[in-house]
């Protein structure tokens, strides 16, 4: 069964629409969503939770219809962090926690403590006088106690220094280590991505450019940095974007098998990646 299909997505607000959005994330997955502000990530993660309605096509989250009654069960089964956490100012973690108790019918009060211990998190402080990296740390705690089968995480490691980033990401990776749990991650921080995916899907304006193997994008594209007139030499379709680099160098994001076996090409990142597929899109 895979965690999440997107089939035929289509959404419209004024200029802006998600535009024929397919997409499917396998159980026992990490997927990242990346793409530029307002490219549509948000906005299709709330489709995926059913708050908002597609124009056309449907959602399956868990081999659910989103859009069915029995949506409302699965639920129970997923964990969600959006990029800003929601909770009552005056709540302590303590008090959050006695409120889940009483909204999901799995919960587990004894992993929401571990995870308050091991985010270092006070029990007793208001959720007003929390930082915005407590704060997502406390959302994340509960995401995860729950006993989720699949992870929705808009920008969950948004304002986390880089070693509670890290600490969280392990926490990911140990989730998808029972092989049926998955997790979408958006992140505007790709090297996070990079390390924790599995799949890449890259939404640009709205509509999808590419969802494919992490390993499978690193080995497909390399950067070439030399002169204009050597990369001019190179056929058309091997390049994808381009950029001016010192000294009237450029630098490109090219195709492997497209480039003479003889051209040294650099390691393409997944930043790399993305932001030179952007700017050929423009």
């Amino acid at each position: 069964m895979n965690a999440i299909e997107l089939n035929h997505i289509c959404k419209s607000f004024g200029e802006f629409a998600i535009r024929d959005l397919s997409l499917t994330v396998p159980s026992g997955t990490i997927c990242g969503l990346v793409g530029e502000n307002g490219a549509g990530k948000s906005t299709t993660i709330r489709l995926l939770m059913n708050a908002l309605r597609p124009d056309g096509g449907t959602a399956r989250v868990l081999g659910v219809d989103v859009s069915s009654p029995e949506f409302r069960a699965v639920k129970e089964d997923v964990g969600v962090v959006l990029d800003e956490a929601y909770y009552p100012e005056t709540l302590t973690a303590v008090q959050v926690g006695k409120v889940m108790a009483g909204t999901y019918k799995h919960w587990d009060q004894g992993t929401y403590d571990g995870y308050l211990r091991r985010f270092d998190l006070p029990g007793k402080k208001p959720f007003k006088d929390f930082s915005r990296g407590m704060k997502m740390k406390l959302a994340i705690a509960v995401a995860l106690s729950h006993q989720p089968k699949l992870l929705i995480l808009d920008e969950a490691t948004s304002g986390l220094d880089p070693i509670v980033r890290d600490e969280v990401l392990e926490i990911f990776n140990e989730f998808t280590r029972e092989e049926d749990h998955s997790i979408l991650i958006s992140s505007h921080i790709l090297s996070d991505l990079e390390k924790l995916c599995d799949y890449i899907a890259f939404l640009h304006r709205g509509r999808l450019l590419f969802c494919d193997e992490k390993d499978q994008l690193l080995e497909t594209y390399g950067v070439f940095a030399g002169t204009a007139e050597q990369l001019e030499s190179l056929r058309e379709e091997a390049v994808l974007g381009r950029e001016a680099s010192g000294y009237g160098g450029v630098r490109a994001l090219v195709r492997r098998e497209e480039v003479p076996a003889g051209l040294e090409l650099e390691r393409a990142t997944v930043e790399d990646i993305i932001l030179f597929m952007v700017k050929g899109a423009k």
